[in-house]
């Protein structure tokens, strides 16, 4: 599967045929058409994000590469259902930047050949990160039942007293601390299904 750079020109290979997004943009990956679209669709967002993530444009092409290649293996895992393509791929990449900034650790020696290594900002440091980090939490979020997901939004996002939540939302205190206990595990298991690591 060869994905072309996405500074390139839009223009299409002949006998290829026109990317569809609105129509291929939450299928499953399971052809080279399906990630051409997927690509087409994100593929421009995601090499921007690893851009100011790694601070390199040939890592950041490199780990856009990856993460398609790992979404084309793991197409069929892909469900709708559970989130929008776009969470998807942006979870994939976050994965395969990490592992692409833990090999650059172990082999201190290839980012000296490339730039200074002092220059590239870490992946953790990037206020886009946060951002990923919150569409993936916010679309987990969607997937609990109303009552877990108030119950965490209100004590544990938004920090506020168990005792201030429980009487505004007319509960006993040890309700309240259940449906949290309760909706954290679920909100994890979400995740895992999203292929997040919490």
């Amino acid at each position: 599967m060869a994905l072309r750079s996405p500074r390139r020109s839009r223009a299409r290979p002949a006998g290829r045929p026109d990317p569809a997004p609105a129509a291929g943009a939450d299928e499953a990956l399971r052809d080279e058409i399906a990630v051409a679209r997927a690509y087409d669709a994100h593929g421009a967002e995601l090499y921007r994000f690893l851009l100011r993530s790694l601070g390199d444009a040939g890592s950041a092409q490199d780990v856009v590469q990856e993460t398609f290649l790992r979404a084309w293996r793991a197409g069929d895992r892909f469900d709708p259902s559970l989130g929008s393509l776009r969470t998807w791929l942006f979870s994939i990449a976050r994965n395969a930047m990490l592992d692409h900034v833990r090999a650059a650790g172990v082999r201190p020696w290839q980012v000296a050949l490339v730039d200074d290594a002092s220059a590239s900002p870490h992946a953790g440091d990037d206020p886009s990160e946060r951002l990923l980090r919150g569409w993936v939490v916010e679309e987990a979020l969607r997937r609990l039942s109303a009552e877990h997901r108030t119950a965490i939004v209100e004590t544990y996002l938004k920090d506020r007293p168990y005792a201030e939540v429980a009487a505004e939302m007319d509960l006993p205190v040890g309700t309240l601390r259940s449906r949290v206990f309760y909706g954290l595990k679920a909100l994890r298991v979400a995740m895992d299904e999203m292929g997040v690591e919490p």
